[in-house]
């Protein structure tokens, strides 16, 4: 998951324990804790882009990441403690 995050650019905006443009993998994990839908939801998410659920900040979309990669991602993400 974490090489994955370096080779898709996720780390020029996004650190594990601290925010940086967008929420730490951190924040994230623990908003998301519980939720059994996460993993869908947030893959879809990092492929759609968005905004407004951490600010005003876009996220913009990533289409080019594979669904594969993009669970691998997530799922790295949401094991951050």
């Amino acid at each position: 998951g974490e090489q994955l995050l370096q080779k898709n650019g996720c780390v020029a905006c996004h650190a594990a324990a601290n925010k940086l443009v967008g929420p730490s993998y951190k924040d994230v994990a623990a908003k998301y804790a519980g939720d059994a839908a996460a993993l869908d939801k947030l893959a879809k998410k990092v492929k759609a882009g968005g905004a407004g659920v951490w600010g005003q900040v876009p996220m913009p979309p990533h289409p080019q990441i594979s669904d594969a990669d993009l669970q691998a991602m997530v799922k790295h993400i949401l094991a951050v403690k």
